[in-house]
């Protein structure tokens, strides 16, 4: 019986489990999610964590340990530099498991882990609401305030129905005044037009007078003789 071993052995010898193990550390760090079997996941949890506590204090001890671990030296700068800095806040669960179903073929149950503090889903920075208790004192004396803004409101409004009124009132004035100016110009010529007119009739009435007294002189010599 296997009371008290807490090694998950997976099938597979000590040295083939630590590469494996190796291999997927380095993979979670470079993509920060991968799809395992929920056994494999939570090894790899058990795994990781430790090394990536180490990397919150940089120095050559805990970079030669984590890399003796994961074997990848792109993977442990990039842990040192990248993933140290954002969970330095973190006092630990640096991972998630969650599972995603079965696998096709031996049906085993599959899992994906992620780092927790790279996944933008499930960080929520909304500021909190603050709550409010309903006392009557506060509610009466906040009573007056909406009250005196409403009046405000619609006073600044009735001003501004009014100023615009009279911009349109005066707009509408304006073309009135050009328009009488333009008639009374137009007007003009034509009183002018008329006493020319009053003048030529009377010359010609006065030109037709004395050709007429011609007439009767002539008739009236014309007779004597």
């Amino acid at each position: 019986m296997r009371h008290g071993k807490k090694i998950a052995h997976l099938g597979r010898t000590a040295s083939h489990r630590k590469a494996m193990m190796a291999n997927m550390a380095s993979s979670l760090i470079e993509h920060k999610r991968i799809n395992t079997t929920v056994a494999k996941a939570k090894a790899l949890k058990k795994f990781v964590e430790p090394l990536i506590t180490k990397a919150k204090s940089d120095t050559t001890h805990n970079r030669r340990v984590v890399f003796s671990a994961l074997r990848n030296k792109y993977a442990v700068s990039e842990l040192f530099r990248d993933i140290a800095e954002k969970v330095a806040d973190r006092p630990g669960g640096y991972t998630r498991i969650i599972k995603v179903g079965s696998r096709m073929g031996d049906n085993a149950s599959i899992a994906m882990i992620e780092l927790v503090d790279f996944n933008d889903t499930y960080v929520t920075n909304k500021p909190t609401k603050k709550r409010s208790r309903r006392r009557g004192g506060k509610k009466k004396a906040d009573a007056p305030a909406p009250a005196a803004a409403a009046a405000e409101a619609t006073e600044e409004l009735a001003e501004e129905v009014i100023d615009t009124v009279a911009t349109e009132e005066v707009k509408e004035e304006a073309p009135t005044i050009d328009a009488t100016a333009d008639k009374e110009e137009e007007a003009a010529p034509v009183e002018e037009v008329k006493p020319e007119k009053q003048e030529d009739a009377a010359e010609d009435s006065s030109a037709s007078a004395d050709q007429a007294e011609q007439n009767d002189e002539e008739s009236k010599e014309d007779a004597a003789e």
